[in-house]
């Protein structure tokens, strides 16, 4: 019940990633509604189930308001891992309230100061590991090397990378360079990650010289939806042109392959989600004009999660190094 198109991406995510995945999914919110959607696609509905909640979370919906629903969808679902009836969490709904919740429901792995949501991107070479994305606009220096310690747990388990590179997000790539934030959080990453490659620059990120770029929430959601627009752009773009006469859609046929290769790079709904990291469970956020395909991978990652030791691997990590002072 947290898209844009609410239920229906979610009930057609859930039979298929049943199917797929051979997992079971619990859709939890309105009864008769969820009953109803499950209905029309006609299909065996082993796998899934449906747990009733009778309220739900609006995407305008503040602390107040969200406290005020005491059994909606999101608290209903977070208690099923809480209880140990599901092994992790995805929605599509409010960003922040889902941060708000996870972290009251579930608590913080011990030793963590503050959760941080973060983000798969395509660069050079294969893909980053980008956080925070916005749950956190202000921050202070240990918040960003506790980020960046659990950005590496994640490329190594869910990216596959043995030894991550870890970048701090700066105006240049000086050791000097970058606001007070920066300036401050520099030498402590340095003294605390092994893999910390320095400052880095947007072209850096991009062109795939770390794993993992560390960043304030503000700037990281900048950086996200700045990124997003430009691949919208140029996709765009590139199919009207590429209409645009006999001649172009010639070529346009013969490279289709490329273009397909290009599309599925830059298609958000790829990756599906942005993992909660820090809470004490699995969390996976989606965005709330996910379509079924975006909530199958966000399905998907949790799954891999699970699969991974994603959890367990983050609470390692933060008792290992221990809380930054």
């Amino acid at each position: 019940m947290g898209s844009d198109n609410r239920p229906l991406p979610e009930v057609e995510a859930a039979v298929i990633a049943s199917k797929e995945f051979g997992i079971n999914v619990i859709l939890v919110g309105d009864e008769n509604q969820l009953t109803t959607e499950l209905k029309k696609l006609g299909q065996d509905l082993e796998g899934v189930r449906v747990v009733h909640a009778p309220e739900w979370l609006e995407m305008s919906d503040h602390i107040q308001e969200a406290r005020a629903k005491k059994q909606n969808t999101m608290v209903v679902g977070m208690q099923l891992v809480k209880d140990g009836e599901a092994q992790a969490f995805v929605t599509a709904g409010n960003t922040g309230m889902a941060m708000y919740f996870a972290s009251k429901i579930f608590g913080l792995i011990p030793g963590l100061i503050r959760p941080c949501l973060g983000s798969t991107i395509p660069v050079k070479g294969g893909k980053s590991v980008l956080l925070d994305i916005g749950a956190n606009s202000d921050c202070r220096p240990e918040f960003l090397v506790q980020f960046a310690q659990m950005g590496g747990v994640y490329a190594r388990l869910m990216h596959g990378v043995t030894e991550p590179r870890i970048g701090l997000i700066a105006n240049g790539e000086e050791e000097g360079k970058g606001n007070e934030l920066v300036k401050a959080t520099h030498p402590l990453l340095k003294e605390h990650l092994p893999g910390f490659a320095g400052n880095i620059e947007g072209k850096e990120l991009f062109g795939g010289s770390v794993d993992v770029a560390v960043t304030d929430g503000f700037t990281g959601n900048v950086i996200l939806k700045s990124t997003e627009a430009v691949a919208s752009l140029i996709m765009s773009t590139l199919k009207e042109e590429l209409m645009s006469s006999t001649r172009t859609k010639a070529g346009a046929f013969l490279a289709k392959p490329a273009f397909d290769k290009v599309r599925q790079l830059m298609d958000p709904a790829e990756i599906g989600s942005a993992p909660l990291l820090g809470v004490d469970e699995l969390a996976f956020v989606g965005h709330g004009r996910s379509d079924a395909k975006a909530m199958v991978s966000a399905i998907a990652r949790a799954v891999q999660a699970i699969d991974a030791g994603l959890l367990p691997g983050l609470k390692n990590s933060i008792s290992k190094n221990g809380e930054s002072k």
